[in-house]
């Protein structure tokens, strides 16, 4: 299994396996016994028979919207922001939604064309885990969680900009 990079710059092993989108007029074939991340869409369809299991997470891709979970959004362990390539920024949008206005408060993951160099961006916007690009180095990646001290802007990690937090 991969790896995984928590907030505090730990490594853990990620035993979440993602499931990707069937093709046309297949069904999704969710491994037995292994925990999942299914398509949100699929799973919203199955809610009946997914709601409450532990085993049974969420990814979104970038063009998805994560208003169709609002209000169920808290009923999922884990879900995952698909970033299809680095430029795609969109996931930062997704994960803000999802903790913002939505009130997710479990575990939000990062995954696909995550490099070092976003992970404090990512952090800011609320993700806890990140799964990082195949061919990057993660014993790097505590260093890049915090490698600016402060930010300017108010974000999911504080709800002050920084001319405020001076000001008092």
């Amino acid at each position: 299994m991969p790896d995984l990079i928590t907030l505090d710059g730990s490594i853990r092993n990620d035993d979440w396996a993602v499931v990707p989108r069937p093709a046309d007029g297949d069904s999704l074939a969710v491994p037995e016994g292994q925990r999942s991340l299914i398509p949100a869409d699929l799973w919203l369809a199955g809610h009946e028979h997914y709601a409450g299991r532990e085993d049974i997470g969420v990814w979104f891709d970038s063009h998805e919207e994560p208003e169709v979970l609002a209000g169920k959004v808290n009923e999922l362990p884990v879900i995952a922001v698909n970033f299809p390539k680095f430029s795609d920024g969109r996931g930062y949008s997704i994960a803000r939604l999802l903790r913002e206005r939505f009130g997710y408060n479990n575990e939000l993951r990062a995954i696909g064309d995550v490099l070092l160099d976003q992970l404090q961006f990512m952090k800011r916007c609320g993700f806890d885990t990140f799964a990082l690009r195949e061919d990057k180095d993660i014993t790097k990646a505590a260093k890049c969680l915090n490698f600016f001290s402060q930010g300017y802007q108010a974000a999911t990690d504080t709800d002050e900009p920084l001319f405020r937090r001076r000001a008092s």
